[in-house]
């Protein structure tokens, strides 16, 4: 195996593909040559497509054989000119353009079976001396990334990493400043701050601490990135109300809104709290997204103090 491969390990599985492949295809040019056959490897996928079957459109081809359809129609073009293939128009849509063999497509095509079956039986000999079958492997590997691609794996564990670093802290007064500015930042993106965001943002304390409520603030390597309140309601149906929450635009995508949401439930919970009560707006799907997954309901006929509310939620506690 080449040392670097050794020492990087499977996190080089697309650039050992991509050498595995480019030695394949060095190879498939050599095959071709031996047998006298005027293809281009890339061209092999369309080739053996259109000599199966009479013709088809390059949607069809595309479709096929899992290429774009730009790929396909410039390896067409190329076939086209070295008199591979030829269009013609479509019997029953004259706006549309199939392709075809050429007598000289149809020709490579019967001259090609010996090579096929070499080719067939030179990979089956090294399939047989391999401990496991590459086949199956490429095809179940294929099979998992259809499901869900190599990206979104390494997202999820990228997530899953950065937020083993995430802590949720009680308020303290040296997390003021970024309680405020946290809050700011959203509202001011998405609305305008309103006289009772400035009476709670401006005095945590007095306006939500000395009522009975609760402020968690979540550090990010140590740093607070979010903050997320509980505030004591006056209201026969609710005990608290979950409130200004807030994550700094730069941890977003870090789960760190679900573990505030979870960690403020938490204490309302330890309060003896029943139920609780949100309000927020539909323009921020992804906050509302985060309330239905933490089990909150829509209701309605609640009054507002703030402009900018048009949804209401409650989630019952156990």
């Amino acid at each position: 195996m080449n040392k670097f491969f050794d020492n990087a390990g499977i996190i080089a599985i697309g650039s050992r593909l991509r050498m595995l492949s480019e030695k394949m295809v060095e190879d498939a040019t050599k095959i071709y040559e031996m047998y006298n056959m005027d293809l281009k490897p890339k061209w092999f996928p369309v080739f053996y497509v259109l000599s199966q079957n009479n013709e088809k459109s390059i949607t069809a081809i595309a479709n096929e054989i899992g290429h774009s359809h730009p790929s396909v129609s410039k390896i067409v073009r190329e076939m086209v000119k070295e008199q591979i293939l030829c269009e013609k128009k479509d019997k029953n849509d004259g706006r549309k353009n199939n392709i075809k063999l050429t007598p000289k497509g149809k020709q490579m095509a019967n001259q090609i079976k010996d090579q096929y079956l070499d080719v067939q039986k030179a990979v089956e000999v090294t399939l047989n001396q391999s401990r496991y079958n590459m086949w199956y492997a490429i095809e179940e590997f294929e099979f998992l990334l259809d499901q869900k691609s190599m990206f979104h794996r390494v997202k999820e564990e990228k997530k899953l990493r950065e937020i083993k670093e995430v802590e949720i802290v009680p308020y303290e007064p040296k997390y003021g400043i970024p309680f405020k500015n946290l809050n700011e930042e959203w509202i001011t993106t998405y609305f305008k701050m309103e006289e009772t965001d400035r009476k709670s943002l401006n005095n945590p304390k007095e306006y939500i601490l000395d009522k009975g409520g609760e402020i968690v603030v979540a550090l990010y390597k140590k740093k607070p990135v979010g903050v997320c309140a509980l505030i004591k309601m006056n209201d026969p149906h609710y005990d608290f109300e979950l409130a200004k929450m807030a994550v700094s635009s730069e941890a977003k995508g870090k789960g760190i809104g679900l573990l505030l949401g979870k960690s403020i439930i938490k204490k309302a919970q330890s309060l003896g709290a029943k139920k609780l009560y949100l309000e927020s707006n539909t323009v921020l799907k992804p906050a509302i997204n985060l309330y239905h997954k933490l089990g909150f309901n829509k209701v309605v006929g609640h009054s507002t103090p703030y402009e900018r509310c048009n949804i209401q939620m409650e989630l019952v506690l156990d």
